[in-house]
C-alpha cells in the first residue's frame, strides 16, 4: 500500500461517529454499527451477542453485578443510538430515560441561620424532644447544649454566654426545649477549647510514634 494511499484512508476524530461510551474504545463502536446494518435478523442477533461476549471480558468486574447481562445489552443499545432492532429477553431501554436530567437532590437546611451547628444538632434535639421526662432526657440536652457551645466557639473564636446558646435551643426546639428557667450552667469555654486541644495533641503524639516505629 502506498504512502498516498494510506494518507487518503487516513481518519480524522472529527470524521467518526460519535463514541457514546468511550470505554469500549472505536472498534466495539465500529462492529456495533456494522451490525445495526445487518439486514437477517438471525445474523445481527449472532453478531450482537458475540460483540455482548467482547464486552463482558472488557469488564470482568462487572459479572459480580447483579444483571450484569442486562447492563451490557443496555450499553449496547446505547452504543447502537438505539438503532439496533433483535430479539433479546431484554428489551430496549427508552432513550428519553436514559438521557433525561436527574432530579435535583434538596440539601438539608433546616436552619441556614445557624449552619455552624450543623444538622445533626437539629436532629438530636428533635429527639431529645420525643423523649419523656426524666434524668436521662436533661443529661442528653445538657449535652447537646455543651456540643452546641463547642460548635459555636469553632465558628466564632471568642467565647460565648451560656444565654446565647440557650436562645438558640429553644429557638431551635420550637420552644420545647428552655434551659433559661434552669440553674444548669454549661462547660466553660476554655474547658471546652482545651479538651479539643488535648484530643489534637493525642492524636498527633500517636501518629508521630507510629512514624517512628516504622522508621
Amino acid at each position: 500500500m502506498t504512502l498516498d494511499l494510506l494518507v487518503d484512508n487516513l481518519e480524522y476524530n472529527t470524521d467518526r461517529s460519535h463514541l457514546a461510551i468511550p470505554e469500549y474504545g472505536r472498534h466495539i463502536q465500529k462492529m456495533i454499527e456494522q451490525t445495526v446494518e445487518i439486514e437477517d435478523p438471525e445474523k445481527r442477533l449472532k453478531n450482537a451477542e458475540s460483540i455482548i461476549a467482547v464486552m463482558g471480558n472488557l469488564n470482568p468486574h462487572l459479572r459480580d453485578v447483579p444483571d450484569f447481562q442486562h447492563k451490557l445489552w443496555d450499553q449496547l443499545y446505547i452504543m447502537s443510538d438505539f438503532k439496533l432492532e433483535i430479539d433479546t429477553p431484554f428489551p430496549m431501554p427508552s432513550k428519553e430515560d436514559v438521557y433525561k436530567s436527574p432530579e435535583p437532590l434538596e440539601y438539608p437546611q433546616n436552619h441556614p441561620k445557624y449552619r455552624f451547628y450543623g444538622n445533626n444538632i437539629k436532629r438530636m434535639i428533635d429527639e431529645a424532644v420525643e423523649w419523656e421526662d426524666g434524668e436521662k432526657k436533661e443529661a442528653l440536652i445538657l449535652t447537646i447544649a455543651n456540643h452546641m457551645k463547642k460548635c459555636y466557639l469553632n465558628w466564632n473564636k471568642d467565647t460565648v454566654k451560656d444565654e446565647v446558646i440557650f436562645n438558640h435551643l429553644y429557638e431551635l426546639s420550637d420552644g420545647e426545649i428552655n434551659l433559661n428557667e434552669t440553674d444548669e450552667d454549661l462547660s466553660k469555654a476554655q474547658d471546652l477549647v482545651n479538651n479539643k486541644r488535648r484530643k489534637h495533641t493525642k492524636r498527633n503524639n500517636r501518629s508521630t510514634r507510629g512514624r517512628k516505629r516504622h522508621n
